[in-house]
């Protein structure tokens, strides 16, 4: 525990050591610096291209150039103390020192130290700081370090939007990309406007930055519209080219759109039944209030509200709604609420009528009284298993193969009626029919009368030999008399 508290210690007491003497050291710069620039604190920069470093200078107040001889500007690398902590020289405008592709632009007579650093590579990246040379005045602006980073990669550019974000609205849309090299800016495409005019502007750190520029009036349309900016940077001197793209979305606020009324089951409805009406809506912030109206001869009659509307019908109507969000509001279209009634009175006619031949045509028509009037009509012929469907449409006909028996089924948005069945009779079969029932009974007469034939032979030989013997007894009845009265 002990040996715990005595480490916790020894960390303090290092780490305010070491905050110390950096604050020590920082206020020593400030305290004893000769020479103040102004510059960036941190640049960034394409291989391949180059880096314009914007630089202006000042002496400590009491001090001044020599204006008889020439001043001369030096850039050092990784430490401001000029000799000393590895400091390096890396160029020098008397022309002693040109380790790096440098050279000054600005009048450093003019305190002007501006700089181009051309042919970048990433072995580039440090930090440096600048040199005045002007005898007797020798200083560094150790205060001032410039963080230069070198990328193989350039910067994606900026897309901003200017002006409130809403429908009938017009906003300023720009598309920018870094200029670390104005010798050589980057070539800006975008989607909004294919020619658009390039501006190079100079920021207030005396940077450059690309630019192109469009006004557009909003509207919903242009909600979820990508706007794509591409940037296309030339380096090594033109040849090549290094390309960085950026998107953005557009968010656009608008009022209700393509508002509308839906209905279920449909528009025509049975009195008593149950409708639900529905209100749908495109709005951005989303709807926030659905109101329901009735047209009235008077004005209309609100009813309801919410997004949907259920209620058990007595009678028809014209309905809409009206969705209101905090940018304005839209009415839908009107639907028209219709009492109506399943089909009614569905029968089937018959063309021509009574009996018809083998391979004659016949037209069957199905009629029927139903609001909305019948949609579909339906034709069926029974079979011993299940009835056939053998056509659609109000008549149908065919040529007579054989008979059959038929109905129709009428339907409409309301439901649906069966017709009373039709018998189609050929009159070939009827008259076969009969040749049978003749036959039959011809058949049956022959057999009655054999039968009848038959019984009267029978009973014929049965009372002959009775009469013989009768005859007999008679005749010999009349002798036995004769011989008594002789």
């Amino acid at each position: 525990m002990a040996d715990q508290s005595v480490r916790m210690v020894t960390a303090i007491v290092l780490h305010s050591v070491f905050f110390l003497s950096g604050a020590s050291a920082s206020a020593d710069c400030y305290k004893t610096r000769h020479l103040f620039i102004t510059a960036p604190k941190e640049m960034e920069a394409l291989t391949g291209s180059c880096l314009q470093i914007p630089c202006n200078f000042r002496l400590k107040q009491g001090e001044k150039l020599n204006s008889k001889t020439t001043p001369f500007g030096v850039w050092i690398k990784n430490s401001p103390y000029f000799g000393k902590n590895g400091s390096v020289v890396i160029f020098n405008s008397s022309g002693t020192v040109s380790t790096y592709p440098m050279s000054f632009t600005g009048d450093l007579s003019q305190k002007n130290c501006t700089t181009l650093f051309s042919s970048l590579n990433t072995t580039y990246t440090d930090t440096y700081y600048f040199r005045v040379e002007n005898r007797p005045f020798l200083a560094t602006a150790e205060c001032d370090g410039l963080q230069i980073t070198v990328k193989d990669s350039p910067p994606k550019p900026r897309i901003e939007i200017s002006g409130d974000v809403k429908e009938k609205e017009s906003v300023s849309i720009s598309c920018s990309a870094s200029t670390p090299c104005p010798h050589s800016p980057p070539q800006l495409t975008w989607n909004l406007q294919p020619d658009s005019h390039h501006t190079m502007e100079e920021n207030t750190d005396r940077t450059f930055t690309t630019r192109i520029q469009k006004s557009i009036t909003l509207s919903h349309e242009h909600d979820g519209f990508i706007i794509s900016c591409s940037a296309r940077y030339p380096v090594n001197e033109g040849k090549d080219v290094k390309t960085s793209e950026e998107r953005k979305t557009l968010s656009v606020s608008y009022a209700p759109k393509n508002t509308s009324v839906s209905i279920s089951p449909s528009c025509w409805v049975s009195a008593g039944s149950r409708v639900i009406l529905t209100c749908s809506s495109r709005a951005k912030p989303p709807v926030s209030r659905f109101t329901w109206f009735k047209t009235s001869r008077d004005a209309p009659i609100k009813v309801s509200e919410g997004d949907f509307y259920s209620f058990n019908v007595t009678d028809g109507g014209v309905y809409y709604c009206v969705a209101t969000n905090q940018l304005g509001d839209q009415t839908s279209s009107e639907i028209h609420l219709t009492i109506g009634d399943a089909p009614k009175n569905t029968s089937v006619s018959i063309s021509p009528s009574g009996r018809v031949s083998a391979g004659s045509r016949v037209n069957l028509t199905c009629s029927s009284r139903a609001k909305p009037p019948v949609s579909r009509f339906t034709w069926f012929k029974t079979s011993r298993d299940a009835p056939i469907k053998v056509s659609e449409g109000d008549f149908y006909s065919f040529n007579v193969t054989d008979g059959g028996v038929y109905y129709c089924v009428a339907t409409n948005q309301l439901g649906d009626q069966t017709s009373s069945e039709v018998h189609l009779t050929i009159e070939g079969d009827q008259l076969v029919g009969a040749q049978v029932i003749v036959t039959v009974l011809g058949i049956i007469l022959l057999v009655t009368t054999l039968v009848i034939f038959a019984c009267w032979l029978k009973s014929r030989r049965c009372t002959k030999p009775q009469e013989d013997a009768e005859e007999d007894i008679y005749v010999n009845m009349v002798a036995i008399r004769r011989k008594r009265k002789l």
